[in-house]
């Protein structure tokens, strides 16, 4: 099996084309290395320095005849897509679209999309939300998610591509570069080991921050190789179904940094205060059952343990 993985340079994709490749499938990676780093791209892969709304991406697909596209490439940033939502559509809205139609033309049998199963529920009233809660994403990044959703559909309709939507909850663990929402492991890591300062983002009325479902990336990955044979048709969320305040977050990374860093000024500690930012939910949790019962697909690193081997990655 040949499978095109977008984003294949950044901290997800690459993880995601390592384990492809480890599984002794053949891997091509497709990325325009804004976000991503060449230094992540496996050198088992073929790679193509591209973006995904190029009109050079359809000979990539002449050229390469996937069978399966692993859809990562994406604008994930929540606040960039309320400062500029065109750039986000045009990103994740006709990026996709680019891709679907190269996947048509040359015979690609499965998109495997990632989605987001925090921003595309929005302030979900069910906790924690179900797949069959509907969706009302609340930033142009969420309800790019969704339309994106709906084109899977309907190329599935229409001409019979198959999808697998991978709906993610805050994903961390190595190659996380501290950018976007969910790059907050990062951010608080890379700062404690510089001994300076962060900032805890929170609502008026919630001092703690916001609450989130924070997923280890190698959890992600054995997901991502399920969804090559199973779940067709379906959407599914991917996270944990515990939820964690960003200041009980925040005290794991210090405790944990702490031990690698004796010198970490105990004044650290006690993160600066920030007020929410646009497009920020107050919180998000994903039910899990589903990906449980169809994929055969759970978590298996507890956050303590995932933020110790993060850390162990960051200061090889």
């Amino acid at each position: 099996m040949k499978i095109l993985v977008t984003g294949g340079a950044g901290f997800i994709g690459s993880n995601v084309v390592d384990a492809y490749i480890e599984k002794g499938y053949e891997v091509v990676v497709v990325d325009n290395l804004i976000s991503g780093d060449a230094g992540n791209v496996n050198p088992k892969a073929r790679f193509h320095l591209m973006d995904i709304r190029s009109p050079e991406l359809r000979r990539v697909f002449e050229i390469e005849r996937p069978d399966v596209v692993n859809h990562h490439a994406a604008q994930i940033s929540v606040p960039a897509s309320v400062e500029d939502p065109s750039f986000d559509a045009d990103v994740n809205i006709r990026g996709l679209l680019n891709i679907l139609e190269a996947g048509r033309m040359y015979g690609t049998r499965k998109i495997i999309f990632i989605s987001s199963g925090g921003a595309i529920y929005g302030e979900a009233e069910e906790y924690p939300t179900t797949e069959a809660y509907p969706p009302k994403p609340l930033s142009p990044y969420g309800i790019s998610k969704l339309v994106s959703e709906r084109y899977l559909e309907f190329y599935r309709h229409q001409y019979g591509l198959e999808y697998t939507v991978l709906r993610y909850s805050n994903i961390y663990g190595p190659r996380q570069i501290p950018h976007g929402e969910a790059g907050v492991v990062a951010i608080f890591m890379d700062r404690l080991l510089d001994n300076k300062p962060c900032t805890l983002y929170h609502f008026p009325d919630e001092p703690d921050g916001m609450t989130r479902d924070y997923c280890f990336v190698g959890d992600v990955v054995k997901a991502n190789i399920l969804a090559l044979e199973k779940g067709d048709g379906g959407v599914f969320n991917i996270g944990t179904g515990t939820g964690t305040k960003t200041r009980e977050l925040f005290g794991i990374i210090f405790d944990t940094v702490r031990k690698s860093k004796p010198d970490l000024s105990p004044g650290l500690g006690e993160p600066e205060r920030g007020g929410a930012r646009k497009g920020d939910l107050r919180r998000s949790c994903l039910n899990i059952e589903r990906a449980k019962d169809i994929l055969g697909w759970e978590p298996s690193v507890g956050l303590r343990e995932g933020i110790e081997k993060t850390l162990e990655w960051r200061l090889r």
